[in-house]
């Protein structure tokens, strides 16, 4: 079976490390004839080319700059994008007949590209659902159904719509994504939607006592302290200003430390307040490659989920999966929809709270002091091989329905 994969992920080998490439291996090592298309943005100076491996071609497509760059730009080259798309797959895969088109939220903006596949070939689509917009930019204040901002919604809307609508089958994240899919769309047949979750290939990526310590001692954290780690993006999905007054009141705990590693839009405004503040148990590092985030993360102690208490979207943060191949115990402050706090309780690896809840958080964090965390986190590699490999969701996407 030839299968497509349309993202705007920029990735150049199938053997990078990701939720996505990790499936695509997959799916390749199942037999399947796997290809992708992943923009290179402009201001790399490369052309568009083909990148031949062993699991399969991927077409680095030349777009406009869409991150890093001005709303205008930005907009331009967003708008451009699926014709783009149509004329790469014409061009460099003119004589593949695809059985299989496989795409992800974001972006929501695909729907003409798919819908060439799947005329010219008669190919099944399959929509892994990781971002439900525009309701997210919603629930964060960025747009609303009415007023002057509700024509963009009313547009972006209608876009999903039609995603949904020519897509054969939604893989949700989770059982709450499925049921706010279905709730919020009727439309949608029950039988298309299925549990999909995010899903990676496991590695051990725990260390042992030395390099634990040598980690510790190269990115400048306490030895003998329990170390949270958050790592991932900093914007208002966070609910940054959540994390401020957590970080706040925790500045007096003598036994925890809390590193924060990422950027975004409020790493700025993260890194002004604790400037300001001072607070003697808090370090901030800006976003490092994967691999050194990766073994620095399995030198802490607890991993940190936040998400801003306002969202009516249940998200899954597929950084949860970081700290379950590390063998650390998760805190996780959520809004109450999203589901994954209860996975997380129910699995035994960690503790939950709402993400408007100081108190609540600062429970979770003595209980972390003072509990088995070896034994959580094993709990944690043991659940993330039961739900969350890629050879499951390759199982899950190839399964006739």
């Amino acid at each position: 079976m030839n299968i497509l994969f349309l993202t705007l992920i920029d990735f150049s080998s199938f053997s990078e490390w990701g939720i996505y490439t990790d499936l695509l291996r997959a799916l390749a090592a199942k037999g399947h004839s796997v290809y992708a298309v992943s923009p290179v943005e402009r201001r790399t100076g490369k052309k568009t080319h083909l990148i031949r491996e062993g699991e399969g071609t991927i077409l680095k497509l030349r777009i406009g700059n869409i991150q890093k760059t001005n709303v205008i730009e930005k907009g331009i080259s967003t708008l451009r994008v699926e014709s783009l798309f149509i004329k790469g797959i014409k061009q460099y895969f003119s004589d593949v007949h695809f059985d299989l088109v496989l795409y992800s939220t974001p972006p929501i903006t695909f729907c003409n590209a798919i819908a060439f596949v799947k005329k010219r070939d008669g190919a099944r689509t399959y929509l892994l659902l990781k971002d439900i917009f525009p309701q997210n930019a919603v629930d964060m204040g960025m747009l609303s159904k009415s007023g002057p901002k509700g024509v963009l919604y009313r547009l972006f809307r209608r876009k999903e719509q039609k995603l949904y609508a020519i897509s054969d089958r939604i893989g949700c994240m989770s059982e709450a994504n499925c049921r706010y899919l279905l709730d919020q769309d009727p439309q949608i047949a029950p039988e298309r939607v299925e549990i999909c979750p995010n899903s990676v290939a496991p590695r051990d990526l725990s260390v042992d006592a030395e390099t634990r310590r040598a980690l510790r001692e190269k990115y400048g954290i306490p030895q003998e302290k329990t170390v949270f780690v958050y790592g991932g993006n900093l914007g208002k999905p966070q609910g940054v200003d959540f994390i401020m007054q957590c970080l706040a009141h925790e500045a007096q705990n003598d036994r925890a430390f809390f590193l924060i590693v990422g950027d975004g839009t409020e790493y700025s405004r993260l890194s002004a307040f604790l400037s300001e503040k001072k607070l003697p148990n808090v370090k901030l590092l800006s976003r490092l490659p994967r691999e050194d985030y990766d073994r620095m993360v399995a030198a802490c102690d607890v991993g940190l989920i936040f998400l801003d208490h306002r969202f009516l979207i249940p998200n899954f943060p597929s950084r949860l999966l970081s700290y379950m191949q590390a063998g650390i115990p998760v805190l996780a402050a959520t809004d109450k929809h999203t589901d994954v706090g209860q996975v997380i309780t129910d699995g035994g690896f960690g503790f939950w709270c709402e993400s408007n809840d100081q108190e609540g958080f600062s429970r979770c964090v003595g209980s972390l002091l003072s509990t088995d965390r070896a034994a959580m986190g094993e709990r944690g590699k043991a659940y993330l091989q039961a739900h969350y490999t890629v050879q499951r969701a390759a199982e899950i996407l190839l399964r006739e329905r």
